[in-house]
């Protein structure tokens, strides 16, 4: 989806409190964007709707890209809960594109502690029993 500084806040900001937004803030004239386009598309694609992906032209819009301290493109910006929680700048490959949005998938870490003091607790209990 293509945003830009009028929707940004909707399409980005908002949105991201429901799931996770990658934006890929690109220029047309920019090769290594070109390169990283699709794979960025195909990577969010095998994940079935748990990312949505929103591409910034930097050029139409220099607000945002200001606002967001976009110094080189292509620069991706995770969103989670309204802020950038993830970034990296830079063509990259399938690889690494794959690992970072799995990382953006995964629970906070907070998350993994409570689990496991839960499955601990609960084992205890049945030890105990």
């Amino acid at each position: 989806m293509d945003v830009t500084e009028q929707t940004f806040a909707s399409d980005v900001i908002e949105r991201s409190h429901e799931k996770p937004v990658v934006v890929d803030f690109w220029a047309a004239w920019c090769g290594p964007c070109r390169m990283l386009t699709p794979v960025l598309e195909r990577e969010v694609a095998a994940r079935e709707d748990a990312i949505e992906l929103a591409a910034v032209d930097v050029d139409a819009n220099q607000r945002l890209a200001a606002e967001y301290g976009i110094r080189g493109i292509p620069a991706v910006k995770a969103f989670r809960n309204g802020r950038v929680v993830k970034e990296f700048v830079g063509a990259q490959p399938p690889q690494t594109v794959a690992a970072f949005l799995d990382e953006l998938l995964a629970p906070p870490e907070s998350a993994r502690a409570d689990s496991r003091r839960l499955r601990y607790a609960s084992a205890e209990q049945n030890f105990r029993a």
